[in-house]
């Protein structure tokens, strides 16, 4: 009996910025005084994708619609400083230097329009935008970009673009059970319209200091389990299942379901939940053992196969790929 494959990937953690027009009360990303803004600059950027080590992913990921935030004047000052007069001329930039250092970029940046995902389709591997909830709650009030419609919106037009795509949900934020079983059918539905979603990822809510969710308990375990078990009935069988092995033990959500840990990283930290280091790989192998531990790229194999990608980045799809569409085995067999 073929033992069951439990995939991971290895990138560079870029936040682009954290300047961000939501503010959802248990974020600690999104820069709340001008003193905590930033926008990474392109020597920073640099130093980082070119001492990338064995990653072949840069995350790019960004506080939403920047330019329409509270500290927007920040934000634009330093947009023209830089030469680009948006958030999206900005990435894609950095994109294109993350291709010519050999990292296959995904970027993350928000509820994005048709127009935006398009151009930075050329650009990317895969995208991303978690769901997090199809329900109205407390904890986005004052966070138009959380609008469930938009955000559905967002992922279907990347559906359309035939953009392999990553999704997810954020447990313990106040939705109820029936809350995560309609958002997990709603992607249901999105994929079975377009087949692009290549993973959703369930992740639990960490209370972080200074935020207004502060005091708000954390998902127990036994509740996650569940919602990782109802995911693979309600998912298709091609869409991955991936739980964070830096924020919750991945063992028992493999069994029930999981077959992903998302990216790790040797060069950066986990910009979202700061407090929580990632595991290298051998203890990723150790965590997950009895089960194999197989590495991928931000595109999914089946989507390697597929050809859901541009001619910019096939050169580096073409070196770091197997025949089976994953992560080419190193010469030290792992």
């Amino acid at each position: 009996m073929k033992t069951k494959c439990v995939t991971f990937s290895k990138n560079v953690f870029i936040p682009v910025t954290n300047v961000c027009r939501n503010a959802c009360e248990y974020c600690v990303f999104r820069a709340r005084r001008l003193e905590d803004a930033y926008i990474i600059q392109k020597k920073e950027f640099l130093a980082l994708v070119k001492t990338k080590g064995a990653a072949t992913e840069a995350l790019f990921t960004a506080g939403e619609k920047p330019a329409l935030a509270n500290l927007s004047s920040f934000f634009k000052k330093n947009m023209l400083d830089s030469g680009c007069s948006s958030l999206l001329e900005y990435t894609k930039e950095l994109c294109k230097l993350a291709i010519k250092h050999g990292l296959l970029p995904h970027c993350n940046l928000g509820v994005l329009g048709k127009e935006e995902l398009k151009e930075l389709r050329e650009v990317n591997a895969s995208m991303g935008l978690m769901l997090e909830t199809t329900a109205e709650l407390e904890a986005h009030e004052n966070s138009p970009g959380k609008n469930p419609k938009e955000r559905l919106k967002t992922i279907a037009e990347a559906g359309k673009l035939k953009i392999p795509f990553t999704t997810g949900l954020l447990i313990g934020i106040g939705e109820e059970k029936e809350d995560c079983i309609r958002s997990l059918e709603a992607i249901k539905s999105l994929h079975g319209k377009y087949g692009h979603i290549q993973e959703v990822i369930i992740q639990p809510f960490i209370p972080k200091p200074f935020t207004a969710m502060w005091n708000k308990k954390p998902p127990s375990f036994e509740e996650l389990k569940e919602v990782v078990r109802v995911a693979r009935e309600i998912l298709p069988e091609e869409v991955a299942i991936q739980v964070p092995p830096n924020l919750t033990s991945p063992l028992e959500l493999i069994e029930l379901g999981a077959s992903d840990l998302g990216g790790i990283s040797e060069k950066t930290i986990d910009y979202i939940n700061p407090e929580s280091p990632w595991p290298g790989e051998e203890e990723l192998r150790k965590l997950v053992a009895p089960f194999e531990l197989r590495e991928r790229l931000p595109i999914y194999p089946g989507f390697v196969k597929k050809g859901w990608y541009s001619e910019e980045i096939r050169p580096l799809i073409e070196r770091y790929a197997d025949e089976e569409g994953f992560r080419l085995r190193r010469s030290d067999g792992t």
